[in-house]
């Protein structure tokens, strides 16, 4: 005989996984309806018109398109790059260093994820015509660097915290230097940190409006501000193949990390005796 305890915990646990399933509907709905219109035999995102991969075709052979694109991948790769290698030597630098004024730095790399973007963008704007400075691809680098910066110390700061700092100090002792400690003690112990905060940029990245539309030239176009120039006008269903695709490349991605990963700790975990 179930006990009043037990029933309420069998509730619990109903609805627990509603609210998930409720949660998974919200998060996914709109990427199954996405891909659905992608295979749309209409060039109106409203109603079912049949199924057809014509759009599919459009799209690989739009070339201007597919530049569109190019563009703003190199850039997201680009910032990824500047982002990590800056985020990490920070993190790693500032984890032992001190010196006055050391909070008030490592305080103010937050401001990035606290502040709206539209005042950072409008910031970066003023430093960049105040300075002189034509704006274009480099800048949107720059003015994205400076989005992902926090994201990348974050993840990379979190995975130190849980890194057990006797193992470089037994690398210096038997005479490796810094350099060597970094490379083959310290950066194998936070590549997950790592991996964490390149994926969370080069998303961040990817789908930027606000700083990208402010510090782009008349000539340089990404694929959000295509995206967002097309509202009015109605998405395109190349742009729901394009985005489909996209989706498809990074599910994928994160799939063969996460069996990767899987078999990893598979070889590590120690045999049952």
């Amino acid at each position: 005989m179930h006990t009043k305890r037990e029933k309420q915990a069998g509730r619990l646990r109903i609805l627990s996984r509603v609210y998930m399933i409720l949660v998974l509907v919200f998060l996914y709905a709109p990427v199954v309806i996405m891909i659905r219109f992608s295979f749309n035999n209409s060039r109106a995102n409203v109603s079912w018109a049949g199924f057809t991969t014509k759009y599919y075709q459009e799209l690989f052979s739009d070339g201007s398109l597919w530049q569109i694109f190019f563009i703003t991948v190199f850039i997201a790769a680009v910032v990824t790059l500047l982002g990590v290698i800056i985020g990490t030597l920070g993190a790693v630098g500032m984890r032992k260093a001190k010196f006055p004024g050391k909070s008030l730095i490592v305080n103010s790399i937050y401001f990035p994820i606290v502040i709206p973007e539209i005042v950072l963008a409008v910031a970066l704007l003023l430093m960049f015509n105040f300075s002189g400075t034509s704006l274009g691809v480099p800048t949107i680098i720059i003015g994205n660097t400076t989005l992902v910066l926090p994201y990348v110390y974050i993840t990379v700061k979190a995975r130190l915290v849980g890194m057990d700092p006797s193992i470089e100090e037994a690398s210096m002792d038997l005479g490796a230097n810094r350099i060597y400690t970094f490379l083959h003690v310290t950066c194998p112990q936070i590549v997950p940190g790592i991996l964490s905060g390149a994926f969370m940029s080069f998303s961040l990245v990817l789908d930027e409006l606000i700083i990208t539309s402010f510090l782009a030239d008349a000539e340089t176009v990404t694929l959000p501000m295509k995206v967002y120039s097309m509202i009015k006008k109605g998405i395109s269903p190349e742009i729901n193949a394009l985005t489909t695709i996209i989706f498809a490349v990074c599910f994928a991605a994160l799939l063969i990390y996460l069996i990767l990963d899987a078999i990893r700790n598979r070889k590590t975990k120690p045999a049952a005796v």
